[in-house]
């Protein structure tokens, strides 16, 4: 995911279980680049229903709530008229789902370290464990799956560091193509541990089939203090799914902050995904 850590923070909470008992968590936070960005592409996008704040232009587009990647094809789609209810905290997905359901989606990792190879393993077990009308697999070797995992190299910046990112579904319904992880030393130190990478990999892909945030309308309830309120109110881009509950969810896999650790599918997770994809 693209989390984000408060660095002056982040050797004393890696050595936590619980990221929680650090007074400023991981955030999906960025904090350049909101100058470079014209007063017409933040009105679109605060039209998606997504946050301005902490904006950052990068090459592929735009980098929204920490972690998700707008490109000008997704400000370009037009509104669907989706309802929007951002009145609870619940699991939230974007206007654009995979179609074409059963399918499988093949996953491939590019020029990153056997760890991070293995965490995309580990990732694909536990969708599969669903029993989803999605199931993923790797792609064959030497070939480019309909995600790739990727790496870049990005060091910290105002306090923060990327984790990773990736985009959302597009309109005919195939998965985000691409998750980028951060392959610095200052993200996950010297030796990633598998499974904070296969939970941060999870989240992503979230992202690639259609999941917002979960606490969409208050990120401060996982990021703390220095996560933003709601997120922003559209008629498009973050759906409320049934089912899950209207009180803080504080184990959900697409909570805004990561907790540092180990974290994947609760019981309302579970739910949700069910609801789109089984």
């Amino acid at each position: 995911m693209k989390t984000t850590n408060f660095l002056s923070l982040a050797a004393a909470c890696l050595l936590l279980t619980n990221l929680y008992s650090c007074k400023n968590n991981n955030t999906e936070n960025a904090v350049e680049g909101k100058t470079e960005i014209s007063a017409g592409k933040l009105s679109q996008i605060k039209s998606l229903g997504f946050s301005t704040d902490n904006i950052r232009k990068i090459d592929e587009g735009y980098l929204v709530e920490g972690d998700i990647l707008l490109t000008d094809d997704n400000l370009a789609e037009p509104s669907t008229g989706a309802n929007l209810n951002i009145a609870e905290t619940e699991q939230y997905r974007t206007t654009n789902i995979v179609k074409s359901l059963p399918r499988v989606i093949t996953v491939s990792v590019t020029n990153l370290p056997q760890v991070y190879s293995d965490a995309v393993n580990t990732m694909i077990s536990r969708y599969n464990s669903l029993g989803l009308r999605i199931t993923f697999q790797r792609a064959s070797a030497g070939t480019t799956g309909n995600i790739n995992v990727v790496g870049f190299n990005e060091g910290p910046s105002g306090g923060f560091i990327t984790l990773g990112s990736a985009g959302f579904p597009t309109s005919s319904g195939q998965p985000f193509n691409q998750i980028k992880m951060n392959t610095n030393s200052a993200a996950y130190g010297s030796n990633p541990n598998l499974l904070y990478l296969a939970s941060v990999i999870q989240h992503e892909v979230g992202h690639c089939i259609g999941f917002r945030h979960t606490d969409y309308m208050n990120r401060a309830f996982s990021c703390g203090s220095s996560g933003a309120g709601n997120e922003g109110a559209s008629n498009v881009g973050a759906v409320r799914i049934p089912g899950t509950p209207s009180n803080p969810d504080a184990a959900s896999f697409m909570l805004a902050c990561s907790n540092g650790g180990n974290r994947t599918f609760n019981a309302n997770d579970v739910i949700a995904v069910n609801y789109l994809y089984k």
